[in-house]
């Protein structure tokens, strides 16, 4: 026995929104056919029995139970489950029995095909977001501690700035900026028995640390300040304070403008003016640049990886200003031979930040699709792997690039290659399978773990250090301290 679904299980009060248009008009036509055939089976019946033709007067459907059961609970919003079922016995005995009764449950609507190409994109997304473990976003984390107090209180106010500098983001440009300072080869002349300063002046770096992260706050919140309709898309994103309305957009602004004001002006008087440029073509480059080209070209990624190369830079000048020796002017303290250390310390970065995002995007590319931006984890994705492994690759020529111009010493280039080969062959895996099989996730990891271990090495190892700790330590006195002692003996000599 066949049952029929009548008409009215599609009129529930969700149907609207959860049948189609299609599967609705679909179910509406089987019911009434349904019905139709019914009604034809017990009309020839009795023309069978009568032997006379049947009149059908309009009170016939004004009396029939299934349409004021059907117009009663469209009235209430939502309908009682009834049908009318034909005996196939009852038939044979020339008698129709209706019977009133809830039905079995039909289908789940999930089985339509609509809702089966749905549930099927789901799972894919949920599958790919899966296999890539991100570390719980920050900035959510303050917006919802935000949210969580009171109205006009600081308690509210702070945790919002914070979200809107997107913390994690910009303590690692700080970082990176304060090791290439901490890289910078000491020159002799610097050296205390020369003159009273340090090396490299604490007060320097305390100005390079706060400056840059003002920086790096205003550049975030600008580009937090142009993505709010898109923010709203995607799930990193859709809980930042300005999505949430946590914050006016004045206010947003305000924020922006006095942090980047005010990071300019510390670098400016600080460290020196070249530092200072440098900072505010960051926050150009990021905010006005990278964020609207994220919807136009794919090349986006190549402007936000040389945004990540800056910091490096004014680390590098910063030091560098200590030991100018003429005009101090930015061609003193980015070129030259003698500055070659901080480009490549650039280039590190810069390098870094393909196989680390190529990885990162690609959990979430349909989010990217959906939302608009013209990223390469969709738009290529053999490419997308492609493009990673070959940054991967380029560590090894700047690592060597690192002990060739006496950045660090040449174990530097010994100590870093296991690093570097665990990145490479992540990469490897992550080309050849184009992120499937955990790959995407691989090499998220590895390029996490990868800059961090390098930059730490690279201070251990850098040219001179231990020289120095071991004189330090059994009181030998410097190769140049020697010289000057001579020097001092010849003249007492002469006199």
């Amino acid at each position: 026995m066949i049952i029929r679904y009548p008409a009215s299980s599609a009129f529930r009060s969700n149907g609207l929104t959860t049948v189609c248009k299609s599967c609705l008009s679909r179910t509406t036509k089987q019911s009434s056919r349904s019905i139709a055939r019914n009604l034809s089976t017990a009309s020839s019946f009795k023309i069978a029995v009568s032997g006379t033709t049947p009149q059908l007067r309009s009170e016939y459907f004004s009396a029939n139970g299934i349409l004021d059961k059907a117009r009663a609970s469209a009235r209430r919003g939502g309908i009682t489950t009834s049908t009318t079922q034909t005996s196939a016995i009852g038939m044979q005995n020339g008698a129709s029995k209706v019977s009133e009764g809830t039905l079995p449950t039909p289908q789940s609507i999930q089985d339509l095909p609509h809702r089966r190409r749905q549930a099927a994109r789901r799972a894919a997304a949920a599958s790919a977001q899966g296999d890539l473990v991100l570390p719980p976003n920050s900035s959510s984390t303050l917006t919802e501690s935000a949210a969580a107090a009171p109205t006009n209180s600081l308690r509210r106010l702070l945790p919002i700035l914070l979200s809107l500098s997107k913390p994690r983001l910009s303590v690692l440009v700080v970082l990176t900026a304060c090791a290439t300072y901490s890289l910078y080869p000491v020159p002799e002349m610097l050296s205390p028995s020369l003159t009273d300063a340090p090396s490299l002046s604490t007060l320097t770096l305390l100005f390079l640390t706060t400056g840059t992260t003002l920086c790096a706050a205003s550049a975030n919140a600008f580009n937090m300040l142009y993505e709010p309709k898109w923010d709203a898309m995607m799930s990193r994103t859709r809980n930042r304070p300005l999505v949430r309305k946590l914050i006016s957009t004045r206010g947003a602004v305000a924020f922006a403008i006095l942090s980047g004001l005010a990071g300019t002006t510390a670098l400016y008087f600080g460290v020196n003016p070249t530092v200072s440029f440098l900072g505010a073509l960051n926050i150009a480059l990021y905010a006005g640049v990278y964020t609207p080209m994220k919807r136009v070209s794919a090349v986006n990624t190549w402007v936000g990886a040389i945004v990540g190369g800056i910091p490096p830079l004014m680390g590098w000048a910063a030091a560098a200003g200590q030991s100018a020796t003429e005009a101090g002017d930015w061609r003193e303290l980015l070129l030259g031979e003698q500055n070659a250390g901080g480009w490549i310390l650039a280039a590190l970065l810069v390098a870094w930040q393909f196989p680390h995002f190529m990885s990162l995007s690609w959990s979430i590319r349909e989010e990217y699709k959906n939302a608009g931006y013209k990223m390469l984890c969709w738009i290529n994705p053999n490419r997308n792997g492609r493009v990673a492994l070959r940054y991967s690759l380029a560590f090894f020529p700047i690592c060597f690039g690192l002990c060739y111009y006496n950045i660090t010493e040449w174990t530097f280039a010994v100590a870093s290659t296991p690093i570097n080969v665990w990145l490479v062959r992540e990469a490897v895996r992550f080309w050849k399978l184009e992120g499937q099989k955990g790959s995407a996730k691989g090499l998220f990891w590895a390029s996490v773990w990868h800059l961090p271990v390098v930059m730490i090495l690279a201070m251990v190892e850098k040219k001179g250090m231990w020289q120095r700790v071991w004189r330090a330590a059994v009181g030998e006195p410097y190769p140049d301290d020697d010289e000057a002692w001579l020097e001092e003996d010849d003249e007492d000599e002469a006199v």
